[in-house]
């Protein structure tokens, strides 16, 4: 759907398509119905303050996301807003006419992690992008993930690691990382870098609930070095613990596992949308 129309045509001249100028959110539904859609909204509408894109009407945004949605019984909800139409060059237009895409996709078979011993991961020579005006939010520029993902072909590869320029881990390709030490989590902070991921918020709620601290701060090598244990977060795969990175090995049952199955039940539990 585009602009609440059921095609897939834009105009060419488009500001997403010419510079990335927009957010987007990627949303998991479950039995015909979005999961953590008042997360992603939030965020979305943090995006557009920080980008300064009129964000589109959160009723608007339900109705035809319901209506996608019933399309479904479970797949992946895809949102983008760019900010529309715009002239020639980078300067933006003073009263921008937000655009708004709504895509659904089927689910593919999916593996549980939590069940099957973990996933392997490796690190990525491609840096993470550094900008504190864009930290954490969904924009559409993501063309060092896109390089990053272009390092491996291996499929038993499920993520790779970015670093930033000081050599700390931001996170994964499409992913937030946790590190567990035994007692307490650690995970990179998104001040400068990085992704503030709905179920990376769901993960430190919890946590929170469960009495176990966890720390937002700059994550090193040597920390995953050192670490117990493992696990990354994003909207579609819920939670996956770690079994190898770089060659070592992690066992996922030294994991906070009962807190593993509390954020990925969170993260993966349908609502409909606010009105």
């Amino acid at each position: 759907m585009v602009d609440g129309l059921e095609h897939d045509r834009l105009p060419v001249g488009d500001r997403g398509l010419h510079y990335g100028d927009g957010l987007f959110e990627t949303i998991l539904i479950r039995e015909g119905m979005p999961c953590l859609w008042n997360r992603h909204l939030a965020r979305l509408a943090l995006g557009a303050d920080r980008l300064g894109i009129p964000q589109p009407s959160r009723s608007v945004l339900r109705e035809e996301a319901v209506r996608i949605c019933a399309a479904l019984d479970d797949g992946i909800l895809k949102l983008i807003v760019t900010r529309g139409v715009g002239g020639r060059g980078y300067r933006p237009p003073a009263s921008p006419h937000p655009r708004r895409i709504l895509l659904a996709y089927a689910s593919p078979p999916n593996v549980d992690p939590l069940a099957h011993g973990g996933v392997a991961i490796r690190y990525c020579e491609t840096p993470a992008s550094v900008n504190s005006r864009l930290a954490g939010i969904k924009h559409l520029n993501r063309l060092d993930a896109v390089l990053a993902r272009q390092e491996w072909d291996d499929p038993q590869i499920a993520e790779g690691l970015m670093c930033d320029d000081a050599g700390d881990v931001v996170g994964g390709t499409m992913t937030n990382l946790f590190v567990w030490n035994g007692v307490a989590l650690a995970t990179p902070a998104v001040t400068r870098s990085g992704l503030a991921g709905t179920v990376r918020s769901v993960a430190l709620e919890a946590a929170a609930r469960a009495g176990i601290a966890c720390v937002e701060r700059p994550v090193s090598r040597r920390m995953l070095e050192d670490a117990v244990g493992l696990f990354l977060t994003n909207a579609r795969i819920g939670v996956w613990p770690v079994a190898r990175l770089a060659g070592r090995g992690f066992d996922p049952d030294r994991l906070p596992v009962d807190l593993l199955k509390q954020i990925r039940r969170l993260a993966q539990t349908p609502e409909w949308p606010d009105p």
